[in-house]
């Protein structure tokens, strides 16, 4: 019983993150939306480009911009790192500074600890993407 009630939880977990959600200012006004398909719009449903399956990151023309490697690097257009997102939501620019956090709640932080925005049912890695490396 606690094993199926286990996986229900982990189904459950990974449900959440299976639909869009909005990307939220520290005013919480909705700036974003990134969709389950990685597609990210702004607050006026205007597309603004997409996460790709494999980590590609594409503007609205569709042009590379980097991509997000599956150890939380992100690399822009000419392969050269610009940072990590961590296992624990922590972001980091490619000297290794600290650039903020993404909590568990979806509180985004910036290096000074404020709330910088919220996020909820995408992955961390995506939501730091936004927030931190403005590829958008």
């Amino acid at each position: 019983m606690k094993k199926l009630l286990l996986i229900f939880l982990l189904l459950m977990a990974m449900a959440q993150t299976c639909y869009s959600q909005n990307v939220r200012n520290k005013n919480n006004a909705s700036i974003a939306k990134i969709e389950s398909d990685g597609t990210v719009r702004n607050s006026n449903n205007s597309y603004l480009g997409r996460i790709e399956g494999d980590g590609s990151i594409r503007n609205s023309n569709n042009s590379y911009l980097g991509r997000i490697e599956s150890d939380g690097t992100v690399r822009n257009q000419n392969n050269s790192a610009l940072g990590r997102v961590e296992a624990d939501g922590t972001v980091r620019n490619s000297n290794n500074s600290y650039l903020g956090r993404i909590e568990g709640d979806g509180t985004v932080r910036n290096q000074d600890n404020s709330a910088i925005g919220y996020v909820s049912g995408i992955p961390m890695r995506w939501a730091a993407i936004y927030f931190f490396f403005n590829f958008f």
